[in-house]
C-alpha cells in the first residue's frame, strides 16, 4: 500500500481512541498516515468552563494545557509512525460554550468555525487517498463542526467517518451497518492501546485510568466506519 490516509481529528486524542488500530494497520501495510487535529490552539489565561475542563483532569490552572496535549499527540503519532499536524483553532469552551449542556447542544449562532475550518481542511486533504473523520456520536459540537467542514471539501468516495470513542461506549444505541469494517489482529490492538496510552492526561477522565482503558479497548476487535450522508 502506497497511499496517504489523512485522519481529521477534532481534539488531541479522538483519532487514536476511535480509529487507532486502522491507522496503525495502514502504516504497517506501507501507507502514509497524517493525523490533523483541528482544535489545538492556546489560551494564555483560561477562565470559567474552559478552565474547569482542565481542572477536572487533575491538572493545575497554571499548566499550559494545550502544550501538554500536543506533546501527548506527538508521542501517540510516533507510536505508529504517523505524522501529526496541529491546527491553531480553539476548542468550543474557548469559543463561548460555557457548560457541558452547551458543549453537547445546539451550535451557537455566532459560531462560524465550520466556515473557518473548511479551507484549511481542503488544503490538507486535497491529495489524500483516504480521509477519515468523526461520525459525531455523542453530539459534541466540535465533532459535528469537523464533520460538516469535511463534508464540504472531501469527495464522498474518499471520506469515511469513524464511530466516536469513548462516546460510543456511552450511547444508548449503536449506529447502523458500517460501510467499512477493519478487523484488528493482536498487533493492531496493541498498537491502538499504545497510541491511546500516550494521552495520559485524558485516561482517568475518559476511561477511569490506563488499566481500564487497556481492558476496554483491548476487547474491541473491529473498528467501523460509515459513509457521510
Amino acid at each position: 500500500m502506497n497511499g496517504h490516509l489523512v485522519a481529521v481529528s477534532p481534539h488531541l486524542d479522538d483519532a487514536a481512541f476511535s480509529a487507532g488500530g486502522t491507522l496503525a494497520g495502514y502504516v504497517r501495510d506501507g501507507g502514509r498516515v497524517t493525523i490533523v487535529t483541528c482544535f489545538t490552539g492556546n489560551v494564555s489565561d483560561p477562565q470559567g468552563f474552559a478552565l474547569a475542563c482542565q481542572l477536572d483532569k487533575g491538572l493545575p490552572a497554571e499548566l499550559d494545557y494545550m502544550a501538554l496535549r500536543r506533546g501527548e499527540d506527538e508521542r501517540a503519532c510516533a507510536a505508529i509512525g504517523a505524522t501529526p499536524v496541529h491546527l491553531p483553532f480553539l476548542e468550543a469552551p474557548h469559543r463561548g460554550y460555557e457548560s457541558a449542556s452547551e458543549l453537547f447542544g445546539d451550535r451557537l449562532p455566532a459560531d462560524d468555525m465550520a466556515d473557518r475550518l473548511a479551507p484549511e481542511l481542503a488544503r490538507l486533504v486535497k491529495d489524500a487517498t483516504l480521509i477519515l473523520g468523526p461520525l459525531g456520536i455523542g453530539a459534541h459540537v466540535d465533532h459535528h463542526i469537523v464533520r460538516e467542514a469535511l463534508a464540504r471539501v472531501a469527495d464522498p468516495e474518499r471520506l469515511l467517518l469513524w464511530e466516536d470513542w469513548p462516546y460510543l461506549d456511552r450511547a444508548d444505541r449503536a449506529p447502523g451497518d458500517p460501510a467499512w469494517t477493519v478487523a484488528l489482529d493482536a498487533e493492531l490492538i496493541e498498537a491502538r492501546i499504545a497510541m491511546c496510552a500516550a494521552y495520559e492526561s485524558q485516561l482517568g477522565f475518559q476511561f477511569g485510568g490506563r488499566v481500564a482503558m487497556t481492558e476496554r479497548l483491548g476487547a474491541i476487535e473491529r473498528e467501523r466506519f460509515h459513509k457521510a450522508r
